[in-house]
């Protein structure tokens, strides 16, 4: 029995599955700002403490190829996504308890917190790696440039909207508040996301039980990483990821620190440089979608965006030199532009390529690619904080710390460069130790 493809997703489709990404970052940030902070300043506990849950949540989605696999093998992503949802809501609700709980009781809030953060990761695992299968597979080529940069805005959109309502209602701190917030939070996310995806999978006939549904998974994730272009695109990824998230924790600092402003000016130069990502976003939805979407045209972006971003750091590595004279935030701006650009053409050549290759690995090779960035993600910031105390102890000084890293972070890029070279490349190619390939899944 079969069915006949459904038609491409509109605008509004689109925007319906960016809902569930928009719902997903404002539990995320919840649990990754808020606690954060609480568990700091309110209970004074070690910064380390939310420092390591935060990079437990990121190990934990190592697990996205499995959870893809899952997906894979019943055939449909929809309730995969509102499973994942419905995990992420009881780790964002769990881990605002434990945090309220830390206040009188450490070590069982701690305990607690663990399993919180274990949730949190399942969740965004098996929600996220799904929802990107769903909207590569019933998004056309052309548009999906466009839906990878809104997909990305509207994640944003729900860590602006969370911290700011967020933070008003949080006022005076108390724990039962704090649950309250993360629960009234959790519980909009998780029935904003039922609702958009609601019908928009369509129906599906049953699987039949084909190689691609009763494969193990030890044997599906060999078979994908065995395909040339899904391994150099994870490689990519981890790299270029890795650079990106290095700076998170660096640009603020060094801006005080080297060029003496203030916390205050050093925020809005923050804010200026995530204003810049955005724009490289929305410049790769206009110019991705004119394009038709090639993964040709999408690889240059690429290369441009991580070559720029490596001039930039090298700039900034510079600066010093130039004191005060020195273009701060233009600089500043642009590195965001060029992030966002290489970024978004990346997510969008990612949505081109999870089709590429064997049937029914669609989730398989999603999740290959998910959990390289989130490795890449929770490695970053603390990679990028290590090489600055190495190189402070090296050049016996702050601003000597920062060149280092900003070298370290600039070679990163160009590193990234190279592997981008090569991204699409390999769209013919085949793993003869696994059989031969079948064709590329239709969206």
């Amino acid at each position: 029995m079969t069915t006949a493809p459904l038609p491409p997703l509109g605008w509004l489709g689109i925007i319906r599955l960016g809902l569930v990404q928009t719902s997903l970052g404002a539990v995320v940030v919840l649990t990754t700002a808020a606690l954060n902070r609480v568990m700091v300043v309110e209970h004074a506990l070690p910064a380390t403490l939310p420092g390591l849950l935060v990079a437990l949540h990121y190990a934990v989605q190592m697990l996205r190829p499995r959870l893809g696999h899952g997906s894979d093998q019943g055939g449909r992503r929809t309730p995969w996504i509102i499973g994942g949802m419905a995990v992420l809501a009881l780790g964002g609700v769990l881990a605002a308890v434990a945090t309220a709980w830390m206040g009188t009781a450490v070590v069982p809030g701690v305990a607690l917190a663990v399993l919180a953060f274990l949730l949190v990761g399942l969740g965004v695992g098996a929600a996220g790696t799904s929802l990107l299968v769903l909207l590569a597979a019933r998004v056309s080529p052309a548009r999906k440039p466009a839906a990878a940069s809104l997909v990305w805005i509207m994640m944003i959109a729900g860590f602006v909207l969370t911290t700011a309502f967020a933070g008003r209602l949080l006022d005076p701190y108390s724990g039962e508040r704090l649950v309250a917030v993360a629960a009234g939070v959790s519980a909009i996310a998780f029935l904003l996301s039922v609702v958009a995806v609601a019908g928009i999978e369509g129906r599906s006939a049953p699987r039949s039980a084909t190689a691609a549904t009763t494969t193990p998974f030890r044997v599906a994730l060999r078979q994908v990483w065995a395909e040339k272009q899904a391994r150099q695109f994870t490689i990519f990824v981890f790299v270029s990821m890795l650079a990106y998230s290095a700076q998170d924790l660096i640009l603020e600092p060094f801006a005080g620190t080297v060029f003496g402003m203030s916390l205050g000016e050093t925020t809005r130069l923050s804010s200026l440089q995530h204003g810049g990502v955005l724009a490289g976003m929305i410049l790769i939805a206009i110019v991705g979608s004119l394009a038709g979407g090639r993964v040709a045209v999408l690889r240059r972006w690429i290369l441009g965006g991580c070559l720029s971003a490596a001039a930039l750091l090298l700039a900034l590595a510079a600066s010093g030199m130039a004191g005060a004279e020195f273009p701060i935030r233009e600089a500043f701006f642009a590195l965001g532009v060029a992030n966002g650009a290489f970024a978004a053409a990346a997510i969008a050549a990612m949505m081109q390529l999870v089709n590429q290759g064997r049937d029914g690995r669609e989730g398989v090779r999603m999740g290959m690619f998910g959990a390289a960035q989130a490795i890449a993600f929770g490695l970053g910031g603390l990679a990028g904080t290590v090489v600055l105390d190495l190189g402070r102890l090296a050049t016996g000084s702050a601003s000597g710390g920062y060149v280092t890293v900003f070298l370290a972070d600039a070679a990163l890029f160009l590193v990234a460069a190279w592997l981008a070279t090569r991204i699409g490349r390999a769209a013919t190619d085949r793993t003869p130790s696994f059989g031969p390939m079948a064709p590329a899944a239709s969206a």
